[in-house]
């Protein structure tokens, strides 16, 4: 079986946990060389280890992508540590700023659009730079069905900044693909992390609830999701540009 990204470079943000995690270890399996990012290097140090174990090659670079610098010093170690750049995942995010819109704090409002949003901007600015110097490449983002597709009441910090992050997506998509530099985004609905459980929920009530509240009838699972981003980073999908990719078993159908 071909191994879709043999010999490509893949940075993935937020890759130390859950879909992250997931993604990185689906591009690792496909022949990738990887890069896992994030602000915590215990956790990005797990995923390299649980690449390397399968005989794959990863890097952890620990950085945070709300500042500039940082972001730009991702994509420069990437090409330093693997060779180039081909595909980057941009998923670093935060499930913060609950409660009723007037009522949400405003630092927790500015931390929520500057993980959510900024840092999904400024990544993307400095990869895309890259890209477009090196012959081109493929961007996938992480939004959410909060947002553009759906909205839950005491999310709104939530749903603005990933509503705000499927514009972004779209409008760089079209700014760029004269750049030879793809861009597209998945939306997905509850998948089995903790971002979609509920404070002292069990599994047991969490596969209840999602009976009810899933079409479905379950939550995703992150190789569900990181099989989405595969095949909006591959060549499969070579005519698909801007494209919303949701995610979530029927919830918004």
């Amino acid at each position: 079986m071909s191994k879709r990204f043999a010999d490509r470079a893949v940075l993935v943000t937020g890759g130390g946990t859950g879909i992250g995690r997931a993604v990185a270890l689906a591009f690792a399996r496909e022949g990738a060389r990887v890069a896992v990012a994030g602000r915590t290097g215990g956790p990005l140090a797990e995923t390299v280890e649980l690449i390397e174990r399968e005989g794959g090659k990863a890097v952890a670079l620990t950085g945070d992508v709300t500042d500039g610098a940082d972001a730009a010093r991702l994509v420069r170690e990437t090409v330093e540590h693997l060779g180039a750049l081909d595909v980057a995942v941009n998923n670093a995010g935060v499930f913060g700023g609950a409660g009723p819109v007037a009522d949400i704090d405003e630092a927790e409002w500015d931390r929520v659009i500057g993980i959510n949003l900024t840092g999904t901007f400024l990544a993307m600015k400095h990869q895309i730079a890259h890209l477009r110097a090196n012959g081109g490449g493929a961007i996938v983002n992480i939004s959410s069905n909060i947002g553009v597709h759906q909205r839950v009441a005491g999310l709104g910090a939530y749903a603005a900044s990933k509503a705000a992050v499927t514009a972004i997506t779209r409008a760089a998509a079209r700014d760029h693909i004269a750049d030879g530099v793809r861009i597209n985004l998945v939306s997905p609905g509850p998948v089995e992390t903790t971002m979609s459980t509920r404070p002292g929920e069990s599994a047991a009530d969490k596969a209840e609830r999602m009976k009810d509240a899933v079409p479905l009838g379950r939550t995703g699972s992150v190789e569900e999701a990181a099989a989405a981003v595969l095949y909006l980073a591959s060549s499969e999908a070579g005519y698909t540009v801007g494209a919303d990719l949701v995610l979530d078993g029927g919830v918004t159908a």
